[in-house]
């Protein structure tokens, strides 16, 4: 199993939803975050004195799979997501040794 965590610009969120559904993704975990990397933040104006914007708004995405759905996943959310401009995201895929459903006390593939 593996853990695919997404950060990308809150407004694909829906987009990168849709898709990851489409693959066969039924669950999803979403955080609001903030961030940024390459982007650096951006300066605004604001009643007259400006000021800088370190931390974009940006939604993480956690999904648990089994590692025969990884690559299909990640290319759906990585075609979803993509502006083509800074600030798109980053995927990050991690080994998932073990899960556990609080419910009914399954475990690995299925308690995903």
């Amino acid at each position: 199993m593996k853990k695919v965590e997404a950060i990308i610009k809150p407004f694909k969120l829906d987009e990168v939803k849709e898709a990851l559904h489409e693959v066969g993704i039924q669950g999803i975990t979403v955080t609001e975050a903030k961030g940024f990397g390459r982007q650096k933040g951006h300066t605004e104006l604001y009643r007259g004195a400006e000021y800088v914007v370190d931390f974009l708004p940006k939604v993480k995405l956690e999904v648990v799979m089994d590692d025969g759905m990884v690559e299909r996943a990640v290319e759906a959310i990585q075609q979803a997501a993509q502006t083509g401009r800074i600030g798109d995201g980053k995927i990050f895929i991690t080994p998932i040794e073990e899960v556990v459903r609080i419910r009914t006390g399954e475990k690995g593939s299925q308690a995903i």
